[in-house]
């Protein structure tokens, strides 16, 4: 009787483990369910900017801002797969992750960039640490929109043309972060500030489209 309880309780953990660790959809591909918004424009509100349609997460791209989970996260592995807009010009975005500190268009926080031609680079805004390879890390002070930022460049471009589905792979564990675009590894840094916060999406010029945002929490 003892073994059988014991095989149960381990089968129960097992179960347990397994629910913890499956994916879990941010964006539920119906509506908005779920996020706030921050727009550096009095008078606009979330749905001017974002909208979705046939299972796509639309972001105008103006005014300047993000669309964040109302939920914190810290550790996790973070798959979003993103477009710009077919027929149209190609812009910035980015991914924020451990969004800290006082609501402004740029954040504290550490953003997976998806800006055309250099998605992959990692970015700490207004103080947020991280370190990189001396030969890809750079650091710039003074500007009001980034603070003290901390940078370390993409090791390769991996983006498919403009229009086409891109899918970036964010793992954030502790003080490291890796970043994987259409399955290659393009960038890694050590040493960023261990701190809970939102996951966030930018509106930052140009027309960009979300299918999928999906998370994977980690102790």
């Amino acid at each position: 009787m003892k073994t059988t309880a014991a095989v149960s309780l381990a089968a129960l953990f097992a179960i347990q483990a397994a629910r913890a660790a499956a994916p879990e959809a941010l964006f539920n591909g119906v509506d908005l369910e779920g996020w706030g918004a921050y727009l550096d424009k009095p008078g606009v509100g979330m749905a001017d900017v974002w909208s979705v349609r046939d299972g796509i997460l639309i972001c105008k791209g103006e005014p300047m801002g993000y669309l964040h989970t109302l939920r914190h996260f810290t550790n996790f592995h973070l798959v979003v797969e993103w477009r710009w807009a077919p027929g149209g010009n190609p812009g910035n975005s980015g991914v924020l992750l451990r969004v800290n500190g006082e609501p402004r268009p740029l954040p504290r926080s550490l953003e997976m960039q998806l800006k055309s031609g250099d998605a992959g680079a990692i970015y700490g805004f207004h103080g947020m640490a991280i370190r990189g390879p001396a030969q890809r890390f750079f650091q710039r002070s003074g500007s009001p929109l980034t603070g003290d930022m901390s940078g370390v460049r993409k090791n390769e471009a991996a983006e498919r043309e403009p229009g086409e589905w891109n899918r970036a792979e964010i793992d954030l564990d502790g003080g490291r972060l890796t970043v994987r675009i259409n399955g290659r590894l393009v960038n890694e840094a050590e040493g960023c500030e261990v701190t809970g916060g939102p996951i966030a999406l930018q509106s930052e010029g140009g027309e960009i489209h979300f299918r999928k945002v999906e998370i994977t929490p980690k102790p």
